[in-house]
């Protein structure tokens, strides 16, 4: 690899836990995928924006957000060395998405263009493999979502996000309180129970 794509490197580290790459894949990554930095609380995506890439959080934090009217719905979080994308329909090309992805420290990203994803499956079958197990890390993903978001007390539903592994002292509590569906008063009351020593 190239000191000039030497960026990539945590990437291929990631995607060679579900198959090895060959170096004609490695290639085709080199040619088309691009280092981007970003600043705390700027947008990686927005829906003004064509959503035409997916991308690998080398570091930082990101959240993705909706909005109902003037309000924001956190979605997700990610704390870095995965693949985030914005909600994207399986037959759509690249038109925007309703979904924002915000840094929410400085963040560093590999862009990964959506053509290079159709291009590798149509053409190196193992890449269909690492899709199908990232596909069942991401449905995963979406299940917890879901399961937490049923959770009918607010307390539960915190617990339950602590529970998942999530570093959630890195995540702004105005960011996590829009994730629970709560105000955040009533996140700073939670904070406050659970973190209060038992005697």
């Amino acid at each position: 690899m190239h000191n000039s794509t030497s960026y990539l490197r945590p990437l291929f580290n990631y995607l060679e836990q579900f198959c090895p790459l060959s170096n004609v894949i490695k290639a085709q990554h080199e040619r088309s995928c691009k280092l981007i930095h970003v600043k705390k609380n700027k947008y990686i995506l927005s829906p003004l924006d064509s959503n035409a890439s997916l991308y690998f959080l080398i570091s930082g934090v990101v959240r993705g957000f909706v909005r109902d009217g003037k309000k924001d719905i956190s979605t997700w979080f990610s704390l870095g060395n995965e693949l985030i994308s914005a909600i994207r329909h399986p037959d759509q090309q690249s038109g925007p998405s309703i979904e924002y992805l915000q840094a929410l420290e400085d963040c560093k990203l590999i862009c990964i263009p959506y053509t290079l994803m159709d291009f590798l499956y149509n053409n190196y079958p193992e890449t269909n493999l690492i899709g199908r197990k990232l596909m069942e890390r991401h449905h995963y993903a979406a299940s917890e979502r879901a399961i937490l978001s049923r959770i009918p007390k607010a307390t539960g539903r915190y617990r339950k996000l602590q529970e998942s592994g999530l570093d959630i002292d890195r995540i702004p509590q105005r960011y996590l309180a829009s994730y629970l569906g709560v105000r955040g008063e009533t996140m700073s009351r939670i904070r406050s129970k659970i973190l209060e020593p038992n005697y």
